[in-house]
């Protein structure tokens, strides 16, 4: 994975007629990505099912150690997705096992 590639290194998701969905999806991430990387990580967009509405994305660097990864994921990523595109119904993270990674949240929260 090159650092410098572009958020978008994923293909829109099949039965996306124009890729709005994950236009609106790749441009929320853009935005979170250099927050991200601040802390020595990295957020890539791996897919998103405009039919359920869940975004695949894979943190790397940092992000795969730290404790707070789970909470970036559910508590920052999802959270703002959520609010910022219609349809987002989750956001689960695709690749490495993140530490304390947990579907189900974590008893910590920001």
């Amino acid at each position: 994975m090159n650092p410098d590639s572009d958020v978008t290194d994923a293909a829109p998701a099949a039965g996306t007629a124009d890729g709005e969905f994950y236009d609106a999806v790749a441009k929320v991430v853009k935005i979170i990505r250099p927050a991200v990387q601040a802390d020595e990580g990295d957020i890539f967009l791996r897919a998103v099912d405009e039919e359920t509405g869940v975004v695949s994305v894979e943190l790397v660097g940092a992000c795969v150690s730290c404790p707070a990864s789970s909470q970036t994921l559910k508590q920052g990523l999802e959270r703002i997705l959520k609010d910022r595109v219609d349809g987002v119904t989750s956001v689960e993270h695709v690749g490495a096992t993140l530490v304390g990674y947990d579907d189900e949240g974590t008893a910590v929260s920001l």
